[in-house]
């Protein structure tokens, strides 16, 4: 295991480099010029923009300034300045970080706990009333937008209703982030009931049920070890990707609860062409895909025993 983990590791640094040099490489193609959205409206002459752009080494090649910004990132975990605020990316990161990680760790725990709670009911009861109403939930979910159930839930829950907050406050507390992590998990929370309840329901026509049946084991033991171990392989496989898409795709999320977290800062990082401050938080983002790919990899031996790695 240590030496595929070793192995695992290895092929971890061409995929954040050839992904981060992409990211790099389409940001700062991007049309616009950072230096002069400084200004705004306001004129400036040419020497001004050339002396600022040689400070931030915005003149150099493309690939040095990637080269550099590597550099900075691996030796001394710098990622730069941001440009319009002068404040150091790791600031920024470290302000936005917490607020994202919090609304997807719960996003995550509501889309572990309900999902594979609903997708094990219709799974345990496949073809029954509970299964079709699980299913008709499920697509109801899938086929309403993130944006319109986030508009739907601003709606109901804090403009009539009155209980809850239209907007999360910059202390972005954990009750104030129970409504926009519902609307964030809800899509996924969907798609594991779904899965989980597909999975379950054809290992149960399986031999080795069949076989755990015969030798008279306890149902609790049954479902819970013997069909949950082996149905649950593809649904980790989803959940292990989807915690890096909760947080790369909290921008509509966070936008419309007007979130201060990544999501919020990248496209404001967008926006304002901030290059530095995108690509900063884009690895972050990769690392976390990463990361859980890993943790996804080494989860497989643990609950398949017949999966062996050299």
């Amino acid at each position: 295991m240590g030496r595929y983990v070793a192995r695992r590791l290895l092929q971890m640094i061409p995929v954040f480099l050839g992904t981060t040099l992409l990211i790099f490489l389409m940001v700062y193609t991007l049309p616009g010029d950072p230096v002069r959205g400084l200004f705004g409206d306001k004129g400036v002459d040419p020497a001004t923009l050339a002396r600022l752009r040689h400070e931030k080494g915005l003149d150099l090649p493309i690939l040095q300034q990637y080269w550099n910004y590597m550099t900075g990132i691996v030796l001394h975990f710098d990622f730069g300045d941001q440009i319009a605020s002068g404040r150091p990316v790791t600031d920024v990161l470290g302000d936005a970080f917490p607020v994202t990680l919090r609304l997807a760790g719960m996003a995550f725990v509501i889309e572990i706990v309900v999902g594979i709670g609903l997708g094990t009911i219709a799974g345990l009861r496949a073809g029954r009333l509970t299964d079709n109403v699980v299913l008709v939930f499920t697509l109801l979910i899938i086929s309403i937008p993130v944006f319109v159930l986030g508009f739907i839930i601003k709606a109901v829950f804090a403009f009539q209703l009155g209980w809850i907050d239209p907007n999360v406050s910059n202390d972005a507390k954990w009750g104030e982030l129970l409504a926009p992590a519902i609307v964030l998990g809800s899509l996924s929370l969907a798609y594991v009931a779904r899965l989980t309840r597909t999975t379950m329901a054809e290992n149960l026509r399986s031999d080795y049920m069949r076989t755990a049946i015969a030798k008279g084991l306890p149902k609790r033991r049954i479902v819970g070890v013997h069909l949950m171990r082996n149905s649950l392989i593809p649904v980790i496989t989803f959940l292990g990707t989807d915690l890096g898409a909760l947080m790369g795709g909290a921008v509509v999320t966070e936008g419309l609860f007007n979130v201060k977290g990544i999501g919020g800062t990248i496209y404001e990082s967008i926006q304002k062409r901030e290059g530095t401050t995108l690509v900063g938080l884009v690895t972050i983002l990769v690392l976390v895909y990463l990361l859980m790919s890993l943790i996804v990899d080494l989860l497989y031996a643990v609950l398949d025993p017949r999966i062996r790695y050299a």
